[in-house]
């Protein structure tokens, strides 16, 4: 009688345990989920961010997808990429938000879900954000303007090009270079805005200013597709002058370790993508993250623009 008892007790265990490995097993194996939406995927400075992430995705065990658009100003497309990824929604959601109310209320839908919205790149001011992961823009205009300014000399005249300055990142680079340039005594002779970020516009725009202006002695632009556009004008019209970017993109690199520039300033995209989904990670883990993580901006010089390349092409090619 015992043994049939006990022998009943071993069947049901098995039974249970069996059960409970059925009924577990499709959970065994789950991740932590995390989407990362860019603004695009078809430029260098973007495919930097999302080298990061990818790499972040690895490094934290995460199950995560970076999207994104064919072009920054697609407004419209972002938010249709927001509301289907709303209908199935990760654990976090981390992007780079356009700059619109469309895009602001669809974030708010994630927050009233109970869905923590990290911004990377872009900071804008949207109550229920977790975190802005990125750079300091007006820093990042201080420094690129000081390193302009260490190459001329008081009374010099300079031109600002830039996109449009009612936007948070390059308003507050142009805001941040002419603190520095007035501050050393440079003019700024001329500031072409609401530029797009496109090589064609801008060399037109330079080829302008060289014209009306030509005792321009160097260019600051707020981002590297300006810059280098902007130093092709520049090349084409017989002059030489610095030029100082923002990003950090392989051709503008290879500018400064070939000779052609001296110097530049740029920001850090791969940090951006990789420490966002760290920031993801710790949130899904209950932890805090701090409201501004500030990634950073480094001064690129002829003594590592070697290693800076080496960097960026073995994450791109």
């Amino acid at each position: 009688m015992l043994k049939t008892s006990l022998l009943a007790v071993l069947i049901l265990f098995a039974f249970s345990a069996t059960l409970l490995g059925i009924i577990s097993k499709p959970f065994a194996g789950k991740q932590p989920r995390v989407v990362v939406v860019l603004k695009e995927l078809n430029t260098q400075y973007w495919e930097i961010v999302k080298a990061g992430a990818e790499e972040g995705f690895r490094d934290f065990g995460i199950d995560g997808e970076v999207v994104g658009t064919s072009s920054e100003s697609e407004e419209d497309a972002q938010v249709h990429i927001l509301k289907n990824i709303l209908k199935e929604p990760p654990d976090v959601l981390v992007v780079s938000p356009v700059e619109s109310p469309a895009v602001m209320s669809i974030l708010e839908e994630f927050a009233k879900n109970k869905i923590s919205v990290l911004l990377i790149d872009t900071d804008i001011p949207l109550e229920s954000k977790t975190s802005y992961i990125g750079t300091d823009n007006f820093d990042l205009g201080k420094k690129a303007g000081a390193l302009l300014a260490s190459q001329l000399q008081p009374g010099d005249e300079v031109a600002l090009i830039t996109g449009d300055v009612s936007s948070p990142i390059s308003g507050e680079r142009i805001k941040g270079a002419k603190f520095s340039l007035e501050a050393a005594g440079i003019k700024i002779a001329a500031e072409k805005a609401s530029l797009p970020n496109k090589p064609s516009p801008v060399r037109k725009a330079m080829t302008s200013i060289l014209q009306h202006h030509p005792h321009i002695k160097g260019v600051f632009a707020t981002t590297d597709i300006m810059a280098l556009s902007a130093l092709e004008a520049i090349e084409r019209q017989g002059h030489k002058m610095p030029v100082i970017g923002a990003d950090g993109i392989i051709k503008m690199v290879e500018s400064i370790e070939q000779g052609t520039l001296k110097d530049t300033v740029a920001q850090n995209p791969y940090d951006m993508g990789y420490v966002s989904v760290e920031a993801a990670s710790k949130v899904m883990k209950g932890k805090e993250v701090e409201k501004n993580i500030d990634t950073g901006v480094d001064i690129i010089t002829k003594d590592n623009a070697k290693l800076k390349l080496a960097f960026l092409e073995k994450l791109l090619w």
